[in-house]
């Protein structure tokens, strides 16, 4: 059977579970919390030395990134299909995920901190909040989520975050002007594999606000959750407190957020 080590509120473990929930796949999860730390057991790097999520196991395949996760997925599984029938729909397809990968995921890492980590990360005292770090291998990696945490908005990659969400929701303004879906006719991978980071921003109470002018992405994401495999993937998963904080929080730092929207 099918392996998949995940978390609720990671972007990346959603769009595999979203994949395998379009296929109709049987799996067995193992849930690592990842605000604790769990990614960073000994058995765990085992399987994943980068210490994320998600990574899929197959047998004695083990499969990491989650873009190949979802290409593997649909290529051992090709019923129904994922991915555009033409090699031009392919391309299309892979300009998105190659963005998400390349550009937007560590933006949502910023954003989805400053915005609500840091305030479940500092009702930890002050020594947990120093192990909580501590755990995180990659020293570069380790400095920016301690600025992330202290420094909030004030953080030197928050406003390239923002306008990286911000060329997101544009470029899928214009693509939607076309066809309903991101890489042509079809729902496809491009649809999976941007669905969490949008979903990210609604949770967090600033989609609507942020999109006033943008109604097919809005169409759009009506259009993911209507989808029978949207729910179980996406929102089953996402602890209630989480879900809570992620409300709370980002509803008090859209103000900041908007500010940095209005100064671009």
């Amino acid at each position: 059977m099918l392996e998949l080590y995940h978390h609720g509120s990671s972007v990346c473990a959603a769009k595999v579970r979203m994949a395998l929930a379009e296929k109709g796949l049987d799996w067995k999860g193992h849930y690592l919390d990842i605000l604790k730390g769990d990614q960073f057991d000994p058995d765990y790097l085992k399987l994943n030395p980068k210490g994320v999520v998600p990574t899929l196991v197959d047998g004695g395949e083990v499969i990491r990134e989650s873009t190949l996760i979802c290409e593997y997925i649909d290529e051992k599984f090709p019923d129904p299909p994922l991915k555009p029938a033409d090699p031009a729909g392919k391309v299309r397809m892979r300009y998105w995920t190659k963005f998400l990968d390349e550009q937007l995921h560590e933006m949502c890492a910023v954003v989805t901190f400053t915005a609500s980590h840091r305030y479940t990360i500092l009702r930890m005292s002050e020594a947990e909040v120093e192990e909580f770090l501590e755990r995180t291998p990659d020293p570069d990696w380790k400095r920016r989520k301690r600025e992330w945490i202290e420094m909030g908005f004030d953080g030197p990659e928050v406003v390239k975050a923002v306008k990286t969400y911000d060329k997101l929701l544009k470029d899928m303004e214009t693509a939607l002007e076309k066809s309903d879906w991101l890489a042509g006719d079809g729902f496809s991978l491009a649809d999976i594999g941007v669905a969490p980071y949008v979903n990210r921003i609604d949770i967090l109470g600033m989609l609507e606000n942020w999109t006033p002018k943008r109604p097919r992405v809005l169409g759009w994401l009506a259009r993911m959750r209507e989808r029978p495999s949207y729910g179980p993937a996406i929102d089953e998963y996402m602890p209630e407190s989480l879900t809570n904080d992620f409300r709370t929080n980002g509803e008090k730092s859209w103000p900041a957020v908007e500010a940095i929207l209005r100064s671009a």
